[in-house]
């Protein structure tokens, strides 16, 4: 499958991650929130990251990241790269964090495969439902397996 990465389509991207993740309220994502999009070769939108509540003094910021229920294959090694490469050398962060619902069992066991710091956080999502702080920093994604761009990297931050 062809992916094409879409950049500098921010608000587009945000509203269309915004409107499949169900917790997101119906405000969605801060207005300087910055985005990539995830097309297939005809254009058709399949998933999106939003980077939102960037804080450049403690080089956090928190991502969002969504697929059409019906996509395959958009998560690809190219796209694990480009999501962590823009957080880490795009923005200058030194820790991404994801928040996810304590019942995503599957999402949960990939972040823990990345090298994620799981913190529960119970009733994040409300009074019946706990959620998960996933915290990666610049160094675990430096380090990680899925990072085959490490002299690349270390290159590009000096």
């Amino acid at each position: 499958m062809t992916l094409r990465y879409v950049y500098g389509q921010d608000k587009n991207v945000a509203q269309f991650v915004a409107q499949l993740i169900p917790h997101v309220d119906y405000r969605g994502f801060p207005a300087n929130a910055t985005a990539i999009g995830i097309t297939d070769a005809r254009n058709e939108p399949l998933a999106g990251i939003v980077y939102y509540n960037w804080n450049q003094r403690s080089g956090t910021v928190d991502i969002a990241i969504a697929a059409r229920p019906t996509a395959r294959g958009w998560f690809s090694r190219e796209t694990i790269r480009r999501l962590y490469d823009h957080a880490f050398l795009g923005l200058g962060c030194q820790m991404v964090k994801m928040q996810v619902l304590a019942s995503n069992l599957s999402l949960l066991r990939q972040m823990h495969a990345f090298g994620c710091t799981l913190i529960t956080v119970p009733r994040l999502y409300g009074r019946d439902d706990d959620g998960v702080l996933c915290t990666f920093t610049a160094e675990a994604w430096a380090q990680s397996r899925f990072n085959r761009s490490v002299a690349r990297q270390q290159r590009e931050a000096a």
